[in-house]
């Protein structure tokens, strides 16, 4: 195992990395930029050394200033976290140049799975379902409508090298298609440095599904169950939970297969997340390959009784894994509810500021996943992410009930800040989400103004 792993990361995703590796002996290395100086991650860490300013440009997104960070530290391997590095082939490259284990899978497989392109092709010759579209990028817009008519409308047009809900946009009218291709080429340009796009037949009411995969360097590969990721503002999930409700069990272990068999095809080692859409029919289709841990993992730890984050670490130190598919049982439910300093009532807009007051629930089966502190400030140059309120019960009525209560408990205060803690509430009584039947379409219909007005 490892002696010293640097963090490469922030918030709370730092802290739960943290805390596995206190757990393991392992000395934490932990970077911070001069707006998080008093992160709670830097005084947890054995080390910490400041990699720059605010703007993650300038931080968390330089790649020699996280090098010189792990070789101030003497680290031996990197945990990029999610987000900012961990799914860029470059920085994987630049570990391993340096003598340092990178923490994720290979840097070609991030290469080849993080472009979705190049990811559907791959899936596909592994056999796993695509929706119908264009594997190939699509360079014109002539080329593009000659698509859409082929496929039927509404289409959706994504950035190959998008992600986070970044980068795509859904064309319902044939003579909107041109310009709304233009725009998400300019968006994708700016976004990613890569205005490469491809499209494929939009689904307006899919369910969101993703099957949580373990490969080790030694051929072997298991899947931790599915989560259901359907509750999204602007195409980023608020609400996860594990299992999906309502999916035939025969489906279910479809899915699962497909990913585990996918990944092993593409070569992966490490956690990784293979995402799917599920029709009204029960017909599943490969969307992408997440390469990394993934914000809503606590669900699918408290239902396997599994530490992701020890898993990953075992991995890239080389051990095999240590448990079969048929060894691995879920039990129970388990729900997660994001907390975003955001104004839902102005279309999520970010509520940055000085946090004066922070209660958190607690209580039986109850986690929460934060690096907020009283006194702490939400920055506006990173992701409006306050905490993750994780829940498990032995059923999923009692795992509502129980995140109905926990969020209840939840109090933040401070001038303009505002949080969804109540727009949670609301979609939790949701009657589709009750009973399980919701999909993608749920936020959309909890902000339509007509839509509440009848309700």
């Amino acid at each position: 195992m490892f002696d010293t792993v640097l963090i490469a990361n922030r918030g709370e995703i730092a802290m739960r990395v943290a805390r596995t590796c206190r757990e393991l002996g392992i000395r934490v290395a932990a970077v911070y930029s001069t707006e998080d100086r008093d992160s709670p991650v830097v005084r947890f860490a054995d080390q910490a050394v400041c990699i720059g300013p605010g703007p993650a440009r300038h931080s968390y997104l330089y790649l020699p200033a996280i090098m010189e960070a792990a070789r101030q530290t003497g680290a031996d391997a990197v945990h990029p976290g999610y987000g900012f590095l961990s799914e860029q082939a470059d920085f994987a490259e630049a570990c391993e140049a340096e003598g340092l284990v990178f923490v994720g899978p290979p840097p070609a497989v991030i290469d080849r799975l993080g472009d979705k392109s190049t990811a559907r092709a791959a899936m596909a010759d592994a056999g796993l379902p695509l929706l119908p579209g264009t594997i190939e990028p699509v360079s014109d817009a002539e080329a593009v409508a000659k698509v859409a008519a082929d496929i039927g409308y509404p289409v959706i047009v994504k950035a190959v090298a998008g992600g986070g809900g970044r980068g795509m946009q859904v064309v319902t009218e044939p003579d909107d298609l041109p310009r709304q291709y233009r725009e998400i080429r300019s968006t994708a340009q700016s976004l990613f440095g890569d205005d490469r796009v491809y499209v494929e037949r939009y689904l307006p009411a899919a369910r969101h599904i993703e099957v949580q995969v373990l490969c080790d360097s030694h051929g072997n590969g298991l899947h931790l169950g599915q989560r259901d990721c359907s509750v999204q503002r602007r195409r980023q999930k608020i609400i996860e939970e594990a299992p999906a409700p309502g999916l035939p069990r025969g489906l279910v272990e479809q899915m699962g297969h497909a990913a585990v068999r996918g990944l092993l095809a593409a070569g992966y080692v490490g956690a990784g997340t293979v995402e799917f859409l599920v029709d009204d029919q029960h017909r599943f289709y490969f969307m992408e390959v997440n390469c990394r841990i993934q914000v809503e993992h606590p669900v699918t730890e408290l239902t396997h009784g599994v530490d992701l984050v020890r898993e990953q670490l075992r991995i890239a130190a080389g051990e095999p894994l240590d448990v079969s598919q048929e060894e691995l049982k879920a039990r129970g439910w388990a729900i997660e509810c994001r907390i975003n300093a955001e104004d839902p009532d102005r279309d999520f807009m970010p509520t940055p500021g000085r946090l004066t007051g922070l209660a958190l629930p607690g209580g039986p089966f109850v986690r929460v996943d934060t690096a907020a502190v009283a006194g702490g400030r939400i920055s506006a140059a990173y992701d409006p992410l306050l905490a993750k309120i994780c829940v498990w019960a032995p059923d999923r009525p009692q795992a509502i009930a129980r995140m109905r209560r926990a969020l209840a408990e939840l109090s933040v205060e401070g001038p303009g800040v505002r949080t969804n803690r109540d727009f949670l509430l609301t979609a939790l009584k949701h009657e589709q989400f009750v009973a399980g039947t919701h999909d993608t379409s749920l936020v959309g219909r909890l902000t339509d103004p007509q839509t509440r007005e009848e309700s």
